[in-house]
């Protein structure tokens, strides 16, 4: 197979470009697109084969389940029921955007596509592209992030077809995306609703609107139950080298990672550190990439997919990262290098002993 590549503007979007992608989806293909988030591989939500197809190119297991996505709130009832009034408040406020909310799902929706559950994660994306592109392939888009499965998740075109090319119909180039992290899931078939994987819409933002929330602090790896949303169960957006974070007050995590470096050095590894605009001039062997500054997180989040990648690409051995404080958007940030990471967490001070 070879695949298209096209590049869309979204000021002066090609019409016809768009169709084209849509009538792939309609048709049983797969097409990556870009969403404020990351970019999605898009299927017919509503076709079994096209999930069979998402989790076949992927290497994705079966009970992960998929995420809907819609242009429009009044699709989801087609979708979804006993939806509650809070899911229409949050609604109104953050989508189109970042959140993806869980409900029980309706018949037209294949158990393929939830991952053999009997809910539905759906999403209504901010991006341009997205929404016509939805629109264009039947208005209900399953779209996991575009990518092989473990693998960083893509924040470029490039990233997509590094991982996909020649096994999928097409690629939307939109360029970069806006965030790059994926969306909030929040259950809504729980109360309080729950947040099963953090992103840019916090627990304070989701609280601000409806009340009180909770949070799953659930591990699901070495277990036997499913999945409720895509993130929770498997390693995810892992570099290939070993992935450590480094935990303590940041100076001693700096010392940790100094002394760290210098170790594998020495035994003749290639070695990288994840800094950030605070610290990046404090290490002084091994490859360093910046993640950014510490006082705009949301930057660092949209460069860690990117870095892990290049990280790939230099055939780093040893990764040692810092870590970034657990408060709004770092809550999401953390929690991506964790999996990234197989829940690797050294302490800063064990290392000083």
């Amino acid at each position: 197979m070879v695949t298209e590549v096209v590049k869309i503007n979204r000021d002066s979007m090609d019409a016809k470009l768009i169709q084209k992608a849509g009538r792939i989806l309609q048709n049983g293909g797969l097409v990556a697109f870009p969403t404020e988030t990351v970019y999605g591989l898009g299927a017919n939500a509503l076709d079994v084969d096209g999930a069979k197809k998402t989790y076949g190119v992927k290497g994705r297991p079966a009970d992960n389940p998929l995420i809907v996505h819609i242009a429009h709130y009044d699709d989801l009832k087609e979708i979804a029921q006993n939806i509650a009034p809070v899911a229409e408040k949050l609604a109104k406020v953050f989508w189109p955007g970042p959140l993806t909310m869980i409900f029980e799902k309706r018949a037209l929706v294949p158990l393929g596509t939830t991952g053999g559950l009997d809910t539905v994660a759906v999403r209504m994306p901010k991006d341009k592209i997205a929404l016509a592109l939805i629109e264009a392939g039947g208005g209900y888009v399953s779209a996991p992030s575009a990518n092989i499965s473990g693998r960083p998740s893509p924040t470029l075109a490039e990233h997509v077809l590094e991982d996909l090319d020649g096994k999928i119909e097409m690629i939307v180039d939109g360029g970069a995306v806006d965030m790059g992290v994926e969306s909030t899931i929040l259950d809504m078939t729980v109360q309080p609703p729950m947040i099963l994987r953090p992103g840019f819409i916090t627990a304070e933002m989701l609280e601000e609107v409806i009340g009180s929330v909770a949070l799953n602090r659930e591990r699901l790896e070495e277990s036997d139950s499913k999945p409720k949303a895509p993130g929770m169960k498997y390693r995810h957006y892992a570099p290939k080298g070993s992935l450590s974070i480094i935990e303590g007050d940041l100076p001693m995590e700096v010392s940790a990672i100094q002394k760290l470096v210098k170790e594998k050095q020495k035994e003749g590894k290639r070695v990288a550190v994840i800094a950030t605009d605070e610290t990046v001039a404090l290490y002084p062997d091994g490859i360093v990439k910046n993640l950014g500054s510490r006082k705009e997180v949301a930057g660092i989040a949209g460069n860690l997919y990117r870095i892990l990648r290049e990280l790939d690409q230099e055939e780093v051995e040893f990764i040692y990262s810092e870590s970034i404080p657990q408060e709004g958007i770092g809550i999401a940030v953390m929690n991506r290098l964790e999996k990234a990471a197989g829940f690797k967490r050294i302490s800063a001070e064990t290392i000083l002993l």
